[in-house]
Formats: structure tokens, C-alpha cells, sequence
């Protein structure tokens, strides 16, 4: 399967798949990869799937998602699994996003079912540049 890390949220075509790679980063999720579904499937253009170190943790990565793009003005998200909290379901249109425990992510292993022919890219921020550090003048 091949695989791309993305350095930058500004490397991903699609505002929206900026807000929820973000916000996911910014909560602390663990292994965030995106599956292009563009032109493989009319329910959305990406597949996002993380990990959450716990039910609590996988239920406010996907509360502080919520938030996050009804701030950006999306309306009608659709959430399914808040009750468990062991896969919970996103769905932000153009964008779905599944949240998982790890037990629960290694058991449905998504990632393979939909990557066979997709290309599935692994968000990886790029660090920020620190003053004084190489190239910079202190």
C-alpha cells in the first residue's frame, strides 16, 4: 500500500480536511491517516481514522471536532458511537472520520479494507522552527 506523509495541513487539498487533521493533531490523537476516497466512492472524498488512548480520550477528540466545524459554519454532523466510545463516527460530508481505541482500530483494521486501491497518507506535522536553531540567527 503506498504511503505519503504529509508534513502540513497545507499540503491537503480541501479546507475542511485541514480543520479535522488539525483539530485531531491539536487533541492529541495517535496515528491520524487519511484515505483518499476521490473518485472510489460518493460518500465522501476522504476517510480519516485515528486513535484515541481511551474512551474518554476518543470521546472528546470527537466532542472538540464537533465544535471545531460547527465554527467553521458546517452544519448538519452526524455522530454515531458517543454512547461506547470505542468507534465513533464523524461525519462531516466531504470528510468522514472515525475515531477509534486501539484494540478496536486493530480489530476492524479499516485502513486495509479501503486503501487497497487508495492511496493512504499518514498526517505527520511539521515541527515548528525554534529560534536559534539551524539557519537562524539568534
Amino acid at each position: 500500500m503506498p504511503m505519503a506523509i504529509i508534513e502540513s495541513p497545507d499540503q491537503i487539498d480541501g479546507a475542511l480536511h485541514k480543520i479535522v487533521l488539525v483539530s485531531l493533531d491539536d487533541d492529541l490523537a495517535q496515528e491520524i491517516v487519511t484515505i483518499s476516497l476521490a473518485g472510489k466512492s460518493a460518500i465522501a472524498d476522504h476517510m480519516v481514522i485515528a486513535t484515541g488512548r481511551s474512551k474518554r480520550h476518543v470521546s472528546a477528540l470527537a466532542n472538540h471536532l464537533q465544535s471545531k466545524l460547527k465554527e467553521s459554519g458546517l452544519k448538519g454532523i452526524r455522530t454515531e458511537g458517543m454512547n461506547a466510545c470505542d468507534w465513533v463516527l464523524v461525519d462531516a460530508g466531504d470528510v468522514v472520520v472515525h475515531l477509534f481505541r486501539e484494540e478496536v482500530r486493530s480489530f476492524y483494521d479499516l485502513e486495509k479494507m479501503w486503501a487497497a486501491d487508495a492511496i493512504a497518507m499518514t498526517y505527520a506535522p511539521t515541527p515548528p522552527i525554534r529560534p536559534g536553531g539551524p539557519g537562524q540567527n539568534a
